[in-house]
């Protein structure tokens, strides 16, 4: 006799691809993140059909068309309130998020907020790539300052968001960034964040060949990369660099590079990751952390177990349908006030 565990499907990538012709520009970074996340939503094992992906406005916003899911491209910043309704209306679904800085952080940006204070089980990447590019160079909310775009031809005088604090500070259970042209790291921070319950945000750092080439080109340099970003993994040592002999550690309350064979530096004096701790102090750090002087963090920075939104109404619904007199919609017909004609 077969069990269910034989008889499951296998998925690949291919299951997930739809057929319609992928509109970005040429290198763009959104392509990169589009295959991890086929290749992703096929190791998951659910089913395209089991799957929803919801997105608004922008570049990034074009994905769902490219998935074969279910989908809802909606309008400009309200992805965040589509996609709660959905999770809360079918918490059997799993749902994908695809929004940019622009429709996340301005006129997303309350939803987005919300929808990570209360947890809810979602997943959503955040396509960073500082610059709003549908609409053809303004600035966005994670623009850096001073920076010379159409909306500020003398530079932007505004101090930029940054996602982890957003997160972070609303309480969110998940954070973690990838960066576009790391395709395996990508893949591990993505399945990471799908089997996580609750809102996982991923900041994905990708790049806009047209509008702002390069805004992450210090990080995507391969001969450079693992010099200047740290890939961290729950329970393991923050080491890094392309000799792997660097290393985070506390000096007093900030965090600091040291160099493992030097000054007596070893590897026990490393800071090990732990990615589970409820305080969110140390996460704060090392997803705010920037070059040169610093490693930039990617991988999985927070991945704290809570009670998701979607969860917790099912289970009320459940216990007031338990106490509840009202079992059909005759017992509900007979609660109301009545005459007799």
């Amino acid at each position: 006799m077969e069990t269910v565990e034989s008889t499951k499907i296998q998925y690949t990538a291919k299951d997930f691809k739809s057929d319609q012709y992928v509109r970005w520009c040429p290198g763009c970074g959104d392509y990169a993140v589009l295959s991890s996340l086929q290749k992703v939503m096929a190791d998951l094992g659910i089913a395209p059909h089991e799957t929803a992906v919801i997105s608004g406005i922008g570049c990034s916003s074009r994905l769902p068309y490219y998935t074969s899911s279910y989908g809802f491209h909606t309008i400009h910043g309200r992805g965040g309130a589509i996609a709660t309704g959905v999770k809360v209306a079918n918490p059997r679904l799993t749902v994908w998020q695809i929004t940019g800085d622009g429709d996340c952080l301005a006129i997303g940006g309350n939803h987005f907020i919300h929808s990570v204070r209360r947890n809810v089980d979602l997943n959503v990447l955040l396509f960073n790539n500082q610059i709003y590019g549908l609409t053809k160079g303004q600035y966005s909310p994670t623009t850096k300052k001073g920076f010379v775009t159409k909306s500020s031809p003398f530079g932007t005088v505004e101090r930029p968001f940054r996602p982890a604090e957003l997160t972070i500070g609303a309480r969110g259970t998940f954070f973690g960034r990838l960066l576009d042209v790391d395709l395996k790291n990508a893949q591990t921070t993505m399945l990471a964040a799908a089997k996580h319950k609750g809102t996982s945000v991923v900041e994905c750092l990708v790049n806009c060949v047209i509008f702002n080439d390069g805004a992450h080109g210090w990080l995507a340099e391969k001969e450079f990369r693992s010099d200047r970003t740290i890939f961290l993994e729950h329970n393991k040592p923050m080491i890094f660099g392309k000799e792997n002999n660097k290393g985070l550690v506390l000096d007093g309350f900030n965090l600091k590079v040291v160099t493992i064979g030097e000054n007596g530096v070893t590897e026990k004096d490393i800071l090990i990751h732990d990615a589970a701790c409820e305080d969110t102090t140390l996460h704060m750090k090392l997803s705010l952390m920037e070059g040169p002087e610093m490693p930039v963090a990617l991988g999985i920075i927070r991945d704290v177990a809570d009670e998701t939104y979607d969860e917790a109404v099912e289970a009320q619904i459940l216990e007031v349908q338990a106490k509840s007199k009202v079992k059909t919609f005759d017992d509900l017909i007979a609660t109301c006030e009545q005459w007799e004609m």
